[in-house]
Parts: structure tokens; C-alpha cells; sequence
């Protein structure tokens, strides 16, 4: 069964009477009930698009964090053929959290790094809900610098909701491992492209989105701390976290008003997760035209590119 959101309950009881009239003429074509079912689905369908429509940022971030949002391995699925994870941090262990590896993208040889939230609960546990330690950022470092050395473009799919604040993160050196993953980003020699597929969360999605090129899909949220703790943080009360979501400016068109990303993929009405594969599809188009802008361009010349982009953000502000 779909899952829906709080704010989704209309066009819920509109979806579940379409599925059961549905039902009922499927098992006896010779009940009268074709008009009664397409004007159930056009309201349906009115009904989501009118939600849809208008948005508040609070809503657009419960549509990033839905379960059935396509994750990391649903775009590797769809998009990178002849993928190869490549594990471990060489240091302490590894972290599922985030994924990399070689792969093929329409042709081209690229490294792919992404969180990973895991689709189920024992897939979430598995990959501690997309919140990496420092192994995984350490990792993630490993993989760039091998993917410069073989003259490979990075592609990083980032959906978490920050990097992971436990202790054990914290005694290993979380803040110093997203800091070297951030400068790791800023030294490399070749493009990387990053696109916010769900939540970009802290400094632990900006450790692999410091990139010549940033997307985000049209109901991701981009943020420097999570709406709750912003809230939190702001007014020691997290139940404001909607009041948080609103005043952060944390939605892909905001972000792309203000220069932070460089582009916006529409998604279906009604979010990601309603056409997994036609979003898939067109997040590599997107991904595989900013790498080929890089065509022809030196090493220096790709670092300036990055290198003016961050610092631009700044001059603007």
C-alpha cells in the first residue's frame, strides 16, 4: 500500500475509493460503475495536483523524507551499469552509510558516492538512517582521490539528514573527517557533479556536494541544520520545527534563487516516489550533460571553476 503524508489525507480516501471501485469492476465487469470511477480518479488526480501545487517548505520536507522515495541504490539500479562498491576507509572499518564505486554512466567511466537510508527497517539499521561516521567520509575521500588519479568525473547523490553525532562519531574525529572530505572535493581535478536527492543535511551533505555542478530534485530540501534542530537551537523548542523549515530558506527554489544550486528536475506530481524510474531517468540526463561541460577543460581549469562557484555564494551574500 502507498504511504501518505499528514497533509496527503484527502487525496488518501480519494485514491482508496478509485483502488476499490477499481476492485469491484474487476470483479464483476458488469457492474455499471465506469463514469463513477473516472470522475473519482479526475478529483483524485485534481486533488493532488492542487496539493502539490502549493507547497509550504514544511511539506516539502516530509515529501524529501518519505519512505518510498527513490534512495541511492535505486539510482545506481537505474542508471550505472557494471557498478563496483568499493568498501572500507583503510583506517577503522566500514560504513554503510555511504556507498561508492565505479560504474558506467551512458557510457562514461565514473565514481558514484551517495548516502544510503536504507528502504526497510532492517535496511535503515543497516545503513543508520543516511548519517555517516568519520569511516564514511574517510572513505568517501579514499574514493575521490583514486577517481582523480584515473582522470574519472565524481557524481555524489546526497540524502541525509546530517552526519552521525554519537559518541564513538565524535571520539574518532567526525568534524575533522567532513572538513578533509570537503577540501578533498575542493583539490580535485576533475568534475564532480552532485545532485540533493531527498535531505541534504549539515556539513554531512556538504562533505560530498562541495561540486562544480549542484542539482537538487524539485521537492529535496537543502539545509544547514535540520528544521528540528534549528528549532531546537533557535527557540529550544523542536515542535517549531515547521516555523524553522519556513524562515531557512531551505527549498530547491530558493536555493536555486540564491545562486546555492545550479538547477532544479522536476519530479511527478505528487513526488519522486509516484515515478521512480522516469525521476531516474531524468536526473542522469541532468548528471551526464554537466560532466560533458567539462569536455576539453584542464585540471586547474575544473578547480577554478569550483573554486570561483563557492566563493561567489559568499560575495553574494
Amino acid at each position: 500500500m502507498r504511504t501518505y503524508l499528514d497533509f496527503e489525507k484527502p487525496i488518501a480516501e480519494l485514491e482508496s475509493k478509485v483502488a476499490e471501485l477499481k476492485a469491484l469492476v474487476a470483479d464483476d465487469e458488469s457492474v455499471p460503475m465506469t463514469e463513477e470511477l473516472a470522475r473519482l480518479e479526475s478529483k483524485a488526480h485534481e486533488a493532488l495536483v492542487e496539493t502539490y501545487a502549493e507547497l509550504t517548505p514544511w511539506q516539502k520536507t516530509q515529501v524529501a523524507r518519505h519512505p518510498e522515495r527513490p534512495h541511492f541504490k535505486h539510482y545506481i539500479e537505474g542508471l550505472v551499469a557494471d557498478f563496483t562498491p568499493l568498501a572500507g576507509d583503510r583506517y577503522f572499518a566500514e560504513d554503510e552509510a555511504i556507498i561508492g564505486g565505479i560504474g558506467r554512466l551512458s557510457g562514461l567511466s565514473v565514481m558514484v558516492i551517495g548516502h544510503e537510508k536504507g528502504s526497510d527497517t532492517e535496511g535503515r539499521l543497516k545503513h543508520n538512517f543516511g548519517m555517516a561516521r568519520p569511516e564514511g567520509y574517510r572513505k568517501a575521500v579514499r574514493l575521490m582521490e583514486m577517481a582523480d588519479r584515473f582522470s574519472m568525473p565524481v557524481v555524489s547523490l546526497v540524502d541525509t539528514a546530517g552526519a552521525y553525532p554519537g559518541i564513538g562519531a565524535e571520539e574518532r574525529g567526525q568534524a575533522e573527517a567532513i572538513a578533509r572530505c570537503t577540501d578533498c572535493c575542493l583539490r580535485l581535478g576533475v568534475p564532480i557533479v552532485s545532485l540533493i536527492v531527498g535531505e541534504g543535511g549539515s556539513g554531512g551533505a556538504v562533505a560530498i556536494a562541495t561540486a562544480n555542478r549542484i542539482y537538487m530534485l524539485e521537492h529535496s530540501i537543502y539545509t544547514v541544520a535540520s528544521p528540528e534542530a534549528a528549532a531546537s537551537i533557535l527557540w529550544r523548542d523542536s515542535a517549531r520545527a515547521q516555523d524553522a523549515a519556513t524562515n531557512m530558506k531551505i527549498t530547491a527554489q530558493d536555493l536555486l534563487r540564491f545562486g546555492i544550486v545550479d538547477g532544479i528536475i522536476p519530479e511527478p506530481v505528487g513526488g519522486a516516489h509516484r515515478d521512480t524510474e522516469g525521476v531516474i531517468k531524468a536526473a542522469g540526463d541532468v548528471i551526464v550533460k554537466a560532466i560533458t561541460e567539462f569536455d576539453g577543460r584542464s585540471a586547474d581549469e575544473i578547480r577554478k571553476d569550483r573554486r570561483e562557484k563557492f566563493l561567489a555564494m559568499g560575495r553574494a551574500g
